[in-house]
């Protein structure tokens, strides 16, 4: 294994100076348990969406030390750990919540069972993936009830880092955007992808005679074809529209907006293009959208949005604020105490509870005697409706249970049966208590 492709260092060196002094301590290859989760949704949520637990598996199969990162380390750890790690492959077991599955506070979405030093050098690499993914996809499920099911095309690669930008595109699509205009996203994972032209091109166009915004448009459409999406903001919008279709014609595809008052240009563009004849032209907008944005623009004839900064940055997609804590040491439950950050110990078993009409109750989770009594005979915990364990196997013995554990065209689906099944003040953009209440059953 090359370094290129070990996450080994893709990790804190407090993970390694612990796994040192553990050793040295004699306590390292104590059974622990260490769990995600959330303590709380951010600020103004009522639900989230899990993403990245499809990319755990395959990461935590590649956390493999190389000749060259055992050097690197080598210069503040000491011989016996060095040489642990030169061997070291994660043999313990994951269990986590499918993708695309809701979470609400307290959810354990991953827990990973094994040796103290195999599972505490996870923390960093398992959080760096979780907390990205379950951001963006819980942004971007917003987005998507907010557009009322129009498309959205994901368009952030510029506002965030190379890497990012790929994984961004993965969680937008899962929560249900419809294309990318990343490429790299397109070939990983059989993304949808799209795109046409910026203003630049159409500022390539100019002479000395001034801007020619309508060879420009005729030298999309020569390549393109009618059926393109010409950009009709650089100069002058009405202009701009009346271009678009002269050198069209009425069967152009569509024109997008990327700047300006959209809920007052939009209807104006509207009966512009009818006016010429250009009723089927869609109309695409995009420029800093986010989700309300979207909501107070769902009565107008908008076809389709492109979102970019709001969905891959903070400003639309706060941290999910998942932590990675131990919760058992040799089967005896430990938790931490300290103000504002206590943790339960145990480790969890979650439930999900849902009337008969499929719309959920709660979040149970089981600690304890409540959990075995549950896994020895499920009807001690008998409802009305139907009941559900939300995590499944992830990794046994260190291995992927499945060989493909992720399917982001079932974890779409997911997605979107999930939704449906919140209560409808669930899905409100306000603020507001989780859609669902978590009890704990000890």
């Amino acid at each position: 294994m090359s370094v290129r492709t070990s996450t080994a260092l893709l990790t804190d060196q407090y993970e390694l100076t612990m796994l040192a002094a553990a050793f040295r301590s004699g306590r390292a290859e104590r059974r622990c348990a260490f769990e995600v989760f959330g303590r709380r949704l951010p600020a103004g949520r009522r639900y989230g969406v899990v993403g990245g637990t499809g990319r755990v598996a395959e990461a935590v199969t590649r956390f493999r030390f190389t000749d060259e990162q055992i050097d690197f380390v080598s210069h503040f750890l000491d011989d016996k750990t060095t040489s642990w790690l030169a061997d070291f492959h994660f043999r313990g077991d994951i269990d986590a919540y499918p993708e695309g599955e809701l979470y609400f506070p307290d959810s354990p979405i991953l827990t990973a069972r094994g040796t103290f030093a195999e599972c505490v050098m996870l923390e960093t690499l398992l959080l760096s993936i979780l907390n990205f993914d379950t951001a963006i996809v819980s942004a971007a499920t917003r987005m998507v009830s907010a557009a009322n099911g129009r498309p959205l095309i994901e368009m952030g690669s510029r506002r965030t880092n190379e890497e990012a930008a790929v994984f961004a595109a993965r969680a937008a699509y899962l929560a249900g955007f419809t294309t990318t205009s990343n490429l790299e996203a397109g070939l990983r994972f059989g993304i949808p992808t799209g795109g046409t032209s910026a203003h630049a091109f159409t500022l390539l166009f100019t002479d000395k005679e001034g801007p020619q915004e309508q060879e420009a448009f005729a030298a999309q459409v020569a390549d393109l074809g009618v059926g393109t999406t010409l950009l009709v903001d650089t100069y002058d919008i009405t202009e701009g529209v009346r271009n678009a279709v002269a050198v069209a014609g009425p069967d152009l595809g569509a024109i997008r907006i990327d700047s300006g008052e959209l809920g007052v240009l939009v209807p104006q563009v509207r009966r512009q293009l009818d006016d010429l004849g250009a009723r089927n032209t869609r109309i695409v907008v995009s420029g800093d959208l986010d989700e309300y944005a979207i909501a107070a623009l769902r009565s107008e004839p908008i076809d389709s949005y492109g979102v970019g900064t709001s969905l891959v940055t903070g400003s639309g997609a706060p941290t999910a604020g998942l932590v990675y804590k131990l919760v058992e040491v040799d089967g005896t439950p430990v938790a931490k105490r300290s103000a504002h950050k206590q943790s339960r110990g145990g480790v969890k078993l979650a439930l999900r509870v849902a009337r008969p009409s499929g719309t959920l109750v709660e979040e149970r989770i089981l600690l304890g005697d409540a959990a075995d009594a549950y896994r020895a005979d499920p009807a001690s915990q008998a409802v009305e409706g139907s009941i559900r364990e939300v995590a499944r196997p992830l990794l046994r013995g260190g291995e992927p249970v499945e060989s493909d554990w992720s399917d982001l065209s079932a974890d779409r689906v997911r997605v979107a049966d999930g939704l449906r099944a919140l209560p409808w003040e669930g899905l409100a953009l306000s603020e507001g208590e989780p859609a669902i209440p978590t009890v704990i059953v000890a």
